[in-house]
């Protein structure tokens, strides 16, 4: 059962305090402990549901041991013995024990040596399962596949059903027919095998239309608090109702019907291993439906098919006397011969090949047939000489240069010496609508291939129906690994599937229905963010309803590694600019200073010449002369500036780095 259970360890042990310390150890695990202290407690607690090991202490470890082998329930059990007398450990395996533990032990080790013996105990337990599935499922498929009456069979399946997974009831609860949306019928009850086809109204059973309509496995743990139980919990007394199980009866994406399992409170929800159980029988079940209904319709088949044999055998043999009764028809109806030649036609054949009763009259058939058909012509003749009758043939006829299509049909005239009704009606408008159809889906679906975005539609679900070669390119996956596989919300991080389904039903981001271009970001089948421009829309059916969403996808990686190029190569430009800006603003600065400050140096120095060097004049011109040269070398690094360099100046505040702009630091740094 799904609901948790406590497992048991039977603990015999002479020793109080080491069984103290066992039980101790087995409780800290979660276990419950049962103890024994005769031979004869043993053999009767060894037999309860919950007992997964057994422990058994010296001394007589050996016989307790034989003795939990020697009972039928203990048979299976995991035993793990303790010893500490100097027994050897080879005799109490021999006597059948699966462990032996030396005492004294430590913690850790007692408890992983019961936790070994509990996977023992649960291999064990989940085999004899598998096995008892095994011929169950056996069972169960040899009694579909028998030749016995349909009703015993079902009623075969839901009563080995209950016996096998324990519960009070199971039954089969057949899907509503179109006409009757909210009619079911029970073909089959576990507890009662004169039920057969009760017919009952669906709108009281909400779980079962859940189950169909989402062709899902239901499980109703508390039916007092089940959402899906919400309108008709009223009607349901109180306490009733134990755990529901429904699983669906599904072929091939039709819910035929539903396999229904109630279990009484005390019992719980079912194991997984016994769902899958009841869903392979479920769908064991859903083939052998589907052979009795295809058997059905053939039988119905052949009764309306002898029926329509019968009726048309004694129109027949009227044909003749009551050929003018054809005149109205809408299709064309013509006798004709076993050789092929035409009897009689009724007007309307007449118009629709295009020619009059003279100028068919005592030709073939095979004369108004286009040449390219001619072939095929003769082959179903053939057949049809054998009694073979095809229906639904098209075939083209030659209408004097004009090429007709129609859609033909065989039948025999028995009162007719042999002779064939031929009847046909002109399709050709239908099969051109059909080939404009099919061209147009053949160019869509290679315009949709050859966008170099990515394309992608869902259903409502999020199940995704459309892949195109842009959108395998973008996120890594191909379409075979996408569609029908995977869910829409894979392609977004987590939440973009939800926010985009928000503007698309939104009315800021073109109308509801509609998303406009937004930027927005998709993940990689890697997880990896992709920026994206996305454009999506609903799709609607002839009734304005949504069944589906499509999105055009446009990867933008490349566009954005263009624009950092030409930002960057902007603002390289920008530097060089201002460089060049600075070298001519040197250069020009250089020269106008150069010839008014060599001026002063030359000056001041013919002053200093013919001043007393004791003067102090002399030694004001000395300064002038000395900084004019300090200028004249600032003025020449001015003129070699090639670059834009600064440096900090006053607090925040930036000036030109004369040293580094013009390249003197590195000659500076290398000592010339």
């Amino acid at each position: 059962m799904s609901d948790a259970r406590t497992l048991e360890v039977l603990l015999g042990d002479p020793d109080a305090a080491r069984r103290a310390v066992i039980a101790a150890c087995a409780r800290e695990l979660g276990l419950r402990v049962r103890t024994f202290e005769t031979l004869e407690q043993m053999r009767s607690e060894v037999a309860a549901p919950d007992v997964a090991v057994v422990i058994v202490g010296a001394p007589e470890g050996e016989t307790r041991v034989r003795a939990v082998r020697a009972t039928q329930a203990g048979n299976d059990l995991p035993i793990l013995a303790v010893t500490s007398d100097g027994v050897r450990a080879d005799s109490l395996l021999e006597s059948g024990a699966d462990d032996v533990l030396r005492w004294p032990s430590q913690q850790p080790e007692l408890a992983w040596r019961i936790r070994a013996q509990l996977r023992i105990y649960e291999t064990i337990t989940a085999l004899a399962h598998k096995e008892r599935d095994a011929k169950a499922m056996l069972e169960l498929t040899q009694t579909l596949a028998s030749a016995l009456d349909f009703s015993d069979i079902l009623y075969t399946v839901v009563r080995r059903i209950a016996e096998v997974v324990n519960v009070d009831r199971v039954s089969i609860v057949l899907a509503p027919e179109a006409e009757s949306r909210h009619v079911g019928y029970v073909v089959a009850a576990s507890d009662d095998q004169g039920i057969q086809n009760l017919r009952i109204d669906l709108e009281k059973y909400p779980e079962i239309l859940e189950v169909l309509r989402t062709r899902q496995a239901l499980t109703i743990r508390d039916a007092s608090t089940h959402p899906v139980l919400e309108g008709v919990r009223g009607s349901v007394p109180e306490g009733a109702l134990g755990a529901l199980t429904l699983l669906p009866i599904v072929w091939q994406e039709e819910a035929m019907g539903v396999l229904f399992l109630r279990a009484a409170q005390r019992r719980g929800t079912l194991e997984p291993r016994e769902v899958d159980f009841c869903q392979i029988v479920a769908n064991a079940t859903a083939v052998a439906l589907r052979n009795a209904r295809i058997m059905q319709t053939l039988r119905d088949q052949t009764q309306q098919v002898n029926f329509a044999r019968f009726e048309a055998e004694r129109r027949l043999r009227a044909l003749k006397r009551y050929a003018n009764l054809f005149t109205s028809a809408a299709d064309g109806l013509a006798a004709v011969d076993p050789d092929g030649q035409l009897l009689f036609a009724n007007p309307r054949a007449y118009e629709i090949a295009g020619v009059t009763e003279d100028d068919v009259r005592g030709r073939s058939l095979l004369s108004i047939i286009h040449p390219g058909d001619r072939k095929a012509m003769v082959e179903i003749w053939a057949g049809v000489r054998e009694g073979h009758y095809p229906q639904g043939v098209d075939l083209r006829l030659d209408r004097k240069g004009e090429v007709r299509v129609v859609s033909c049909a065989f039948a025999s005239l028995l009162e007719g010496e042999g002779a064939v009704l031929f009847s046909f009606r002109d399709v050709t408008e239908e099969r051109e609508t059909a080939a404009e159809l099919a061209k147009t889906k053949d160019f869509l679906e290679s315009l949709i291939d050859a966008s170099v975005d990515a394309i992608i539609a869902s259903d409502l679900k999020g199940n995704i129906l459309l892949f195109n070669s842009g959108a395998e390119r973008i996120y890594g996956w191909t379409a075979d690994e996408v569609i029908g596989k995977r869910h829409v919300t894979e392609l977004y991080p987590p939440g973009g599937a939800q926010e985009v389904m928000r503007m698309i039903r939104s009315p800021q981001h073109g109308g509801p229905g509609r998303l406009e271009s937004v930027r927005f970001d998709a993940a990689d089948r890697h997880g990896r963010r992709i920026p994206i421009n996305l454009s999506a829309a609903m799709i609607y059916d002839g009734r304005g309803k949504p069944f589906a969403s499509v999105g055009i996808f446009t990867d933008l990686r490349e566009k954005l590694r263009v624009e950092e190029r030409l930002m960057q190569a902007q603002q390289k430009l920008a530097v060089t600019e201002k460089q060049a800006l600075i070298a001519e603003l040197a250069g020009t600065t250089a020269h106008e200073l150069n010839q008014p400050l060599t001026s002063v140096i030359n000056y001041a120095q013919l002053l200093a010449r013919k001043l007393d060097p004791a003067a102090p004049e002399h030694h004001y011109a000395s300064v002038i002369v000395r900084e004019g040269e300090r200028m004249a070398e600032i003025v020449r690094k001015i003129g070699k500036i090639t670059r834009y360099e600064t440096k900090s100046y006053v607090g925040a505040q930036k000036i030109l780095d004369l040293d580094a702009a013009t390249g003197d630091e590195a000659k500076e740094g290398t000592g010339r």
